[in-house]
């Protein structure tokens, strides 16, 4: 997973990833939405989902502290991290701002 990781986020696409957890309410909300971003957005973007309790060395690693957690790389750099349920249009407005 480490090095398949390093390399999805090394993409010039934007990659975000989304910090959940299954018992967590907010990332119940989050996932629609998030699904919703990809089907409007569809290769603009790669969304991948990290579920903490089986990942928990890639969340200490990017000291996710509290899920949900988004965090938007491109070409590897993080150009936006935010905790919460964002509407779909706060959430393209980030992704659209790195093309």
């Amino acid at each position: 997973m480490k090095s398949n990781f390093s390399k999805i986020l090394d993409s010039e696409i934007p990659v975000l990833i989304d910090f959940y957890a299954d018992w967590c309410g907010p990332c119940k909300m989050l996932a629609p939405i998030l699904k919703e971003v990809k089907e409007e957005l569809g290769e603009k973007v790669k969304i991948v989902k990290i579920d903490v309790d089986k990942n928990q060395e890639l969340a200490s690693k990017y000291q996710v502290r509290g899920v949900p957690t988004m965090i938007l790389f491109k070409k590897g750099e993080q150009k936006w991290r935010q905790s919460g349920v964002l509407s779909k249009e706060e959430i393209k407005k980030k992704i659209s701002a790195l093309h």
